[in-house]
């Protein structure tokens, strides 16, 4: 018993200086440094909430780039893998699915991260490669010239990691948002 209070009172600070404290000192650091980021780096457009930069999105329609596939079909709430094993028949039939969706063919094989879902089902990013490979796909719906739509991509490809990660992706909502702002 003699030691319960005491013990109670280095829980409770304890609580407060590595619960409480450091997380309202993490949240200020966020919010000072990169709010945007820290509020979720949403995205409006004419006032209305058209998605997140961070989270991918489900665009199905043929005037949009595509996205990677998703495990667990786009939901924030429940990001995760498919923990299916590479010889899976439910994977293959999934990836079957996907490549003939795509169009592909042995001389025009579809870039590998638009058959394979991310880790967390959530990748809102493409690969130049991928992003230009549907750039036919997407002119061709939006009746505008190829070109046009590939240049877009360039436009909006970025190295994510300078000289550490040098190969270009592209965020797949600020890419159709761009093609939206067209309005083409």
């Amino acid at each position: 018993m003699n030691y319960l209070l005491p013990s109670i009172r280095l829980w409770l600070i304890t609580l407060l200086v590595c619960v409480v404290g450091y997380a309202a000192l993490l949240f200020g650091f966020a919010q000072t440094v990169t709010p945007f980021r820290a509020n979720g780096s949403i995205i409006e457009v004419g006032g209305r909430t058209v998605g997140s930069e961070l989270v991918a999105q489900k665009f199905t329609a043929a005037r949009y780039f595509w996205p990677r596939p998703s495990a667990v079909d786009y939901d924030g709430m429940g990001a995760g893998g498919s923990n299916l094993s590479p010889t899976s028949e439910d994977l293959a039939a999934r990836a079957a699915e996907t490549v003939a969706r795509y169009g592909a063919t042995a001389g025009n094989p579809v870039p590998a991260d638009l058959v394979a879902a991310s880790g967390g089902g959530l990748d809102p990013h493409i690969s130049l490669a991928g992003a230009l490979y549907q750039v036919d796909r997407v002119a061709m719906a939006r009746n505008m010239d190829s070109a046009s739509v590939r240049d877009l991509v360039r436009e909006t490809a970025f190295s994510p990691g300078w000289i550490f990660a040098p190969e270009p992706i592209v965020n797949v909502l600020q890419l159709n948002l761009a093609l939206d702002r067209r309005g083409e």
